[in-house]
């Protein structure tokens, strides 16, 4: 008699829709190919859904597109993973919760990724029934018209982008553009010749500020421009114009308009230019909710053809819940989580598990048409691709099948699946490198103060200080972990580069967070007037010029050269500091 086999199925990276389990195996055989047969199914509504039989007789793939049976397929390897060649005898009829599963990932605020990292990236993401792929872009393309714009950042050039498309394609992943077309366009409007298009010039620093002044006709030229060279590349019919955080509209030139018209109107009024410009190219336009959120009467205005990117970071934020207005409107969303891993050396883990996975429930609840986990680099962008690979999976095994997902086994399975581990301690390592955040003593939205302290001068006597938030207990708990590579296996069950360097990153950063909790109780002492030894700060000082140099071959490995240096010198700035400071205790 059939029956369900939940041990088998708690095991899946990917948790499958519903399997029935039988008794006896099928020995695959070599080639794997030969005893796999495909066949097309009309009668399968999903296009990425799937039927995968296993019998005495060999396998059978039933699916109504090539998608359907790629992610069988995966689904089939991922069985391989766990039981080896004797695969159990077994049918599973599976489909995924969303339609559109996608991952973000910022390519703008520090790492240019090389086309290679992407492409390898590309074969992950899809393993794990990852259909879409976006870049984050601000400035970093090659546009013909403004070179300049890119110029020093080491862009991605047109071909670079139609390769990735290619291979993309190949996977069954959608390669949807996105361009900053209203906030965040402080790279751009640095420019002499751009500045004057800033809603706010010198805003945080910029010669331009970060949003184009939306009353400027010239603005909605500059988009118009910028979308002819880049938009046309993309071959999805979705395009993410972005418009978030518009943080100076009518706070500078357009105050006046904002006045009569209203922030809120001022907002849409420039929207639905850059959505004339979507439609002129055949795209469907995606932008982030936030400035809708923040003025809600916008929702019955916007054009029924407007997809919302609701996006929220933190695990109970308050953007979560209000994914139910979206929906009540009408209007086509896409939830949007993250992976924590940015302004953080290990990601802040627990967060984004639970971020994920409650914006996941919305979406399910509230008939979402997909989740886009993204993953930023804000302030230089020191975090490492390898770390986020784990929300990266978990986003993913939300996304397709989320109910049946245990948070508290992922981290295990994860390890099992990618790293090829057999016992939990990579697993266990994992878990501690991602909550740090915790252990140090206090978390804050949106960061680690670990990260945050890195490179905090040590005599910083300003408010909220990082530093002086974390407490000496917490910060001896992580350097007793994290102080030697013990912590971690020494090697992998998966032989491949791309999953060497995940441990090497890994390894990276817990010895940046290791030197981060000596550096807080070195400067503890000292705003306490207390008596530090100048080998202590002479050998710290030591570590993180030696830790730069680890940090620049790793970045090197993945990443174009562009604002690796502007890292590399604020290690070599703590360093100095640390030196300095130890002339005074001779």
């Amino acid at each position: 008699m059939a029956i369900t086999d939940e041990s088998r199925l708690s095991k899946l990276l990917i948790p499958v829709k519903k399997a029935i389990f039988q008794k006896g195996f099928f020995r695959l055989p070599e080639p794997i190919e030969s005893a796999i047969k495909k066949h097309r199914d009309k009668n399968i509504r999903n296009s990425d859904a799937y039927r995968l039989t296993i019998n005495r007789n060999g396998i059978e793939i039933f699916s109504k597109t090539e998608a359907g049976t790629y992610y069988a397929l995966q689904t089939l390897q991922e069985l391989k993973t766990i039981c080896g060649k004797n695969l159990p005898l077994c049918r599973i009829e599976d489909e995924p919760d969303f339609q559109r599963r996608g991952v973000y990932l910022d390519c703008s605020r520090g790492k240019v990724p090389k086309l290679g990292t992407l492409k390898d990236l590309v074969i992950r993401l899809a393993h794990w029934k990852i259909n879409e792929l976006q870049l984050y872009i601000e400035h970093v393309f090659t546009f013909r018209q403004y070179p300049e714009i890119a110029k020093g950042f080491s862009p991605f050039t047109p071909e670079e982008i139609l390769s990735l498309q290619e291979h993309c394609k190949k996977h069954h992943i959608r390669l949807v553009g996105s361009l900053a077309s209203f906030g965040h366009m402080e790279k751009i409007l640095s420019h002499p010749g751009y500045s004057y298009l800033g809603e706010k010039p010198g805003f945080r620093g910029f010669r331009g500020g970060t949003t184009l002044c939306p009353i400027n006709p010239n603005s909605i030229k500059l988009v118009e421009k910028l979308y002819s060279e880049f938009v046309p590349i993309f071959e999805a019919e979705d395009f993410n114009a972005c418009c978030d955080e518009t943080w100076e509209l009518g706070k500078g030139k357009s105050r006046s308009k904002a006045l009569v018209r209203g922030y809120g109107q001022l907002y849409l009024d420039f929207v639905l230019k850059i959505h004339r410009l979507c439609q002129k190219h055949g795209k469907r336009m995606n932008i982030w909710a936030d400035i809708i959120l923040k003025y809600p009467e916008l929702l019955a205005k916007l054009p029924r053809d407007i997809v919302l990117l609701n996006w929220e970071y933190e695990q109970n934020g308050k953007n979560i819940e209000r994914t139910k207005e979206i929906a009540d409107s009408g209007l086509a969303f896409m939830v949007c989580p993250g992976t924590s891993g940015w302004l953080t050396h290990g990601t802040r883990l627990s967060n984004s598990i639970a971020n994920v996975s409650g914006f996941a429930a919305q979406g399910r609840q509230y008939n979402t048409q997909g989740l886009l986990n993204t993953d930023w680099g804000d302030q230089g962008h020191r975090n490492f691709l390898g770390v986020s690979l784990h929300s990266f999976a978990h986003g993913a095994a939300c996304a397709w099948n989320g109910k049946a997902i245990n948070n508290d086994k992922f981290t295990e399975n994860f390890c099992h699946h990618f790293f090829g581990q057999k016992d939990n301690q990579m697993a266990e390592f994992i878990r501690f490198l991602g909550n740090t955040y915790i252990t140090c003593g206090k978390t804050v939205p949106n960061k680690s103060l670990l990260a945050q302290g890195f490179f905090e001068p040590i005599f910083n006597q300003a408010d909220n200080s990082p530093i002086d938030m974390m407490p000496v207990s917490g910060l001896q708990e992580i350097i007793k972990r994290l102080v030697n590579d013990k912590s971690l296996p020494d090697k992998i069950g998966r032989t491949g580069d791309f999953e060497r360097l995940v441990l090497e990153e890994y390894k990276l950063a817990a010895k940046m967070d290791c030197l981060s909790a000596k550096r807080a109780i070195i400067a503890k002492n000292l705003r306490a007037g207390k008596t530090v030894k100048s080998s202590d700060m002479k050998s710290l000082s030591k570590q993180m010029r030696e830790t730069a140099k680890e940090f620049e071959k790793l970045w090197l490995e993945r990443n174009k050269i562009a604002r690796l240096y502007d890292n590399i010198l604020l290690f070599n700035r703590s360093a100095d500091e640390l030196e300095r400071a130890a002339k005074n205790y001779l």
